[in-house]
């Protein structure tokens, strides 16, 4: 059946992609500037959800990750590996590895910050390094969109040697702060990289098709802001200038999942990431909009998987550090 349109869309924000990284936070876990020559390979473990990335900034890296092609790096050329998959750096694919990266000797500068040479004769090359937690309500959905290895070539964003030369600057000269500076800089990088991959998309469907729809945007972006309003179909549709039985119709269509079903993953989504950060069970409950701390668990345990307890649990035994394997 054929969904018709009002002839034009509510007026509201145009860029709801922007508006979702806008949301992202980035925490720097580890960082290392790698100085090697001659022939190498190195291992690079499995960071659980982190997210890594890496900067070339002389000579030639490959990157190779599970379940997409080889990659390989020139001076100026970024890597993202959004999915916290183990994959190798190398000099040379065939080379037999030196081991895990995080195994290697190397000079620790601060307890987050390290830097690791090989010795050898042949090409030199230098790269920056950087394992980092993002974490938010839009970041999973916006990770989730992403190949196994995100490729941003130099020359098509000069934005990358720029930051960079900042991150290094800091590095080389690390003072108090620094390690703050080092995160929004990493923030940016992350950020810059993945609008630089979604920009490359054009998905009519989905999650990113949903917030480029000008009609199911407007109710993404109103049910994002305010979680915690009492949203029916019909309040939604009407921020979305349509009639309930077209705006249902339309959501399904490009999302993929009825509006109600959406409204309430989001806020689980919202509710997951508060009570990581350590939030009472009530205020997180009410930041969603459940008057009952009992009824929220009933939905948030159905719609995870996991009691709301256990996921304050597990964020507050985490403690500083590369996460484990």
């Amino acid at each position: 059946m054929t969904v018709v349109a009002p002839v034009a869309p509510p007026a509201g924000p145009t860029d709801l992609v922007g508006e979702s990284l806008h949301r992202l936070r980035v925490a720097g876990v580890f960082y290392c500037r790698t100085e090697a020559a001659g022939v190498w390979s190195v291992d690079m473990p499995a960071f659980g959800d982190c997210l890594t990335f890496h900067v070339v900034t002389a000579g030639e890296v490959h990157v190779a990750v599970p379940g997409a092609d080889p990659v390989l790096l020139r001076a100026g050329d970024l890597a993202l590996v959004p999915h916290g998959r183990g994959h190798v750096l190398a000099s040379d694919l065939a080379a037999p590895s030196l081991g895990r990266v995080d195994l290697l000797p190397q000079d620790y500068l601060t307890e987050t910050y390290s830097v690791l040479r090989h010795d050898g004769d042949g090409p030199r090359a230098s790269l920056l390094c950087g394992v980092l937690s993002v974490d938010g309500p839009a970041a999973r959905p916006l990770l989730d969109l992403l190949p196994a290895v995100v490729d941003v070539p130099g020359e098509s964003a000069p934005w990358v040697s720029r930051t960079l030369e900042l991150m290094t600057a800091e590095l080389a000269h690390l003072r108090p702060g620094g390690e703050a500076v080092l995160t929004r800089l990493a923030d940016v990088v992350v950020i810059q990289a993945v609008r630089a991959w979604l920009d490359a998309q054009d998905p009519a469907t989905g999650w990113l098709g949903g917030l480029r729809d000008p009609y199911v945007g407007a109710a993404l972006a109103a049910v994002h802001r305010d979680p915690a309003h009492p949203w029916t179909l019909a309040a939604l549709a009407r921020v979305s200038a349509m009639s309930r039985s077209a705006f249902a119709a339309r959501f399904t269509q490009v999302v993929g999942v009825p509006v109600m079903q959406y409204v309430t993953s989001w806020r689980m989504r919202v509710a997951t990431d508060r009570l990581a950060r350590g939030d009472a069970l009530a205020h997180v409950a009410t930041a969603v909009g459940y008057e009952s701390t009992a009824g929220f668990s009933r939905t948030f345990s159905r719609v995870t998987g996991r009691s709301p307890g256990s996921v304050r649990r597990i964020a507050g035994s985490l403690g500083p550090g590369v996460p484990g394997t």
